[in-house]
């Protein structure tokens, strides 16, 4: 989250900034419900001081055998208002941090202005497309031809939007993840196996809630969360910790099932393994000093790039604009695979540079020989393994109906074809 103080006392610039973000924000009550706390608090320690000052003159009283009778009483009246007082200030608290947490992140000043997709620009790009001398077909009929992806299955079992793999459809997602798994391991990250339920704490940490509750799959009945990511179990692995500066950067690289609702998508990239409720995804996490912060946002980007590079597939990275920046981050790159069936890039990763927002909200902080401060918190996808699997069956499909492996993947496939 942003600093109150800051928000509260620059409101204008602020509301203005947000204006280039998609969304609406309620700048004004969170400054509002700031000074109205602020100046609660210096009521209620103005009375807390008198009672202090009385009580001590009481005191002498009683020890002079004085009457004190009529100061006993003004100070009952005294301690009903500053309970008046307490009682408005624990009412305000959580509708602040509500607000305060409502809030975005201030994008970078490097973050081009933009209000949607078509704003965002690119950085560069690596291969190009396949031109095939045959029709290209996409993923979910190579899939179904091969009987290794079965969607039918899965939505009798489960219901749309999910996919059951079959033989070396199971095979490939496997050897997928742990090809990045062992190439992000060699790169200096520490591999976690989280758990696959987090709290709301954790939730509220990373900035899924409370915006994005209704995208979010909760467990009935225990307050729990499935993982929309391991970007949130993850990061909230040092929650209210205070982390030396020599073991900074940390970077951790975690396999998790991702869970999302997918609300308010209904009709978009149905088909297929585009855009599941339950998907597989390796993510990258950094915690890392303030200095260095986007110099990590570029070096966890090409760790991301180089899953791609070592399997060959054509991708380009761009750079969002303010309105199709995430809530949490301050700066985002897109890294977007090449898919035939969609005769464009798509998305295969978000790395993202939440500066010190994340670490705000869960209190993660740093201590140097300069003193304690906020760590920067980075993440991204380090790849989605189902979309990278659709990437593989479209770009190396062959004209017989088999899809050739990745030179980097014969090893985990113990094959050169699927056939």
């Amino acid at each position: 989250m942003l600093d109150v103080k800051f928000i509260a006392e620059n409101a204008e610039e602020i509301k203005k900034i947000m204006s280039y973000r998609s969304g609406s924000y309620d700048v004004d009550k969170v400054k509002d419900l700031y000074f109205k706390r602020k100046e609660l608090l210096a009521e209620t320690e103005k009375r807390k001081a008198m009672r202090n000052r009385v009580s001590d003159e009481i005191a002498v009283i009683k020890r002079n055998k004085g009457d004190a009778t009529a100061l006993i009483a003004e100070m009952k009246e005294l301690g009903e208002e500053i309970k008046k007082f307490d009682d408005e200030l624990a009412a305000i608290e959580p509708e602040l941090k509500e607000a305060v947490m409502s809030i975005p992140n201030i994008p970078h000043s490097s973050v081009p202005i933009g209000k949607d997709e078509k704003d965002n620009v690119e950085i560069r790009r690596y291969g190009e497309p396949r031109k095939a001398d045959f029709e290209l077909r996409p993923h979910w009929e190579i899939g179904a031809n091969l009987n290794i992806l079965d969607q039918p299955t899965a939505a009798k079992i489960s219901g749309a939007r999910f996919t059951v793999y079959r033989g070396l459809g199971a095979r490939l997602e496997r050897s997928i993840a742990n090809f990045m798994l062992d190439t992000h391991t060699q790169n200096g990250y520490t591999e976690i196996l989280p758990p696959f339920m987090v709290n709301r704490d954790s939730m509220y940490g990373t900035g899924q809630l409370p915006k994005f509750e209704e995208d979010a799959f909760s467990v009935k009945n225990n307050g729990y969360f499935l993982v929309p990511t391991a970007e949130v179990p993850v990061t909230n692995m040092h929650r209210g910790e205070v982390l030396s500066e020599k073991d900074l950067p940390i970077k951790y690289c975690a396999y998790t099932a991702c869970f999302r609702a997918e609300a308010g998508s209904a009709g978009r990239d149905t088909r297929g393994l585009i855009r599941q409720h339950q998907f597989n995804k390796i993510e990258l996490v950094k915690f890392v000093k303030p200095e260095n912060s986007l110099d990590e946002l570029e070096a966890l980007t090409h760790d991301a790039e180089s899953i791609l590079q070592k399997l060959g597939l054509p991708y380009r990275v761009v750079c969002l604009c303010t309105g199709d920046t995430g809530f949490s981050s301050g700066k985002t790159y897109d890294i977007e695979v090449w898919m035939p069936s969609y005769n464009r890039y798509v998305e295969i990763s978000s790395c993202s540079d939440f500066f010190d927002y994340q670490a705000r909200r869960m209190n993660i902080k740093y201590k140097g020989e300069k003193g304690t401060a906020f760590v920067h918190t980075l993440n991204g996808s380090g790849l989605a393994v189902g979309r990278t699997t659709a990437a593989i069956l479209e770009n190396y499909q062959n004209k017989d109906g088999t899809v050739t492996v990745p030179d980097a993947l014969i090893p985990y496939m113990r094959t050169d074809i699927i056939r």
